[in-house]
């Protein structure tokens, strides 16, 4: 899998170039959810396509900007997943917005999960970095043209950030009352409209929670289940988390029926993830 993740080292310098340097106007497209898409996810998606095809371990790519799947290498064996640029809406702002990578073996389900990179686009860019044989996730930082390891993440059992996603006017009760119990015990919102920046802060702040519930508008919730859920659940477990669905169910046991499917999803410490599961009573 190194091929892989130097890859995507190349693929988040490239992409940070674009971001500081690209039109932030909106392509003449839509990605496979019905989404506007701006012309720096286009361009994301494809800087990484075209560095992919010189990896020959790679079977197959996933995008969330595209409609099915785009087979690369007969004899490959990894099928990546890609968000490739997550939260790009907010770069006109001038926040932070990220990329984030799945690598799956002889599936496209949690089980068949691998590996799991994400990328920071912010004042600094950074790069995280977990497998199935690593003890903790691991941080790399951009320094000159290199990336370079900057430590191990762990979360503290009980953190105190919040960040609570979905449209507040379509949340359930149950959810409501919880998210108002959290602020009420002295936890701080952190909530920037993009899921890597803010999970990314939760990791090194110590721990708090990340939530996008299931609401009336999107009873599914919002984030897809291939690009964005699992490979940060598999980030968080191995950071001392937990991640889990509005059922209480891992969220590294779905099986999507669609590579575009939807889960409502809640990341954090273990505390926050018990006192959520008490919540929702599961």
């Amino acid at each position: 899998m190194q091929s892989i993740f130097e890859a995507i080292k190349e693929c988040a310098k490239a992409i940070d170039t674009a971001i500081k340097s690209e039109d932030l106007g909106f392509a003449k497209s839509a990605n496979a959810s019905g989404e506007d898409q701006l012309k720096l996810d286009v361009k994301s998606d494809l800087i990484i396509e075209e560095r992919f095809k010189s990896v020959g371990v790679i079977k197959d790519i996933i995008s969330e900007e595209k409609e099915g799947i785009l087979e690369l290498h007969k004899d490959g064996i990894y099928s990546v997943c890609y968000d490739p640029l997550d939260g790009s809406s907010l770069v006109d702002v001038n926040l932070s917005v990220g990329s984030i990578f799945g690598i799956y073996k002889d599936g496209l389900d949690g089980k068949s999960l691998v590996a799991s990179v994400y990328v920071v686009y912010g004042p600094r860019v950074e790069m995280s970095i977990a497998t199935l044989e690593d003890a903790r996730p691991t941080l790399f930082r951009l320094m000159g043209d290199d990336f370079k390891k900057i430590a191990s993440i762990e979360l503290q059992t009980k953190g105190k950030l919040c960040a609570p996603g979905g449209t507040q006017q379509y949340w359930s009760h149950i959810h409501k009352s919880f998210i108002d119990s959290l602020f009420a015990e002295g936890y701080r919102l952190r909530y920037s409209g993009g899921m890597v920046p803010d999970l990314h802060q939760i990791l090194l702040k110590g721990g708090g929670l990340f939530s996008y519930p299931g609401t009336d508008d999107k009873p599914k919730g919002k984030l897809r289940q291939l690009f964005e859920v699992l490979p940060f659940a598999l980030i968080y477990e191995k950071a001392g988390g937990a991640a889990i669905n509005d059922k209480g169910e891992r969220l590294l046991t779905l099986k999507p029926d669609h590579i575009h499917d939807t889960t409502p999803c809640f990341f954090g410490s273990k505390s926050e993830i018990e006192a959520l599961k008490s919540a929702y009573g599961v």
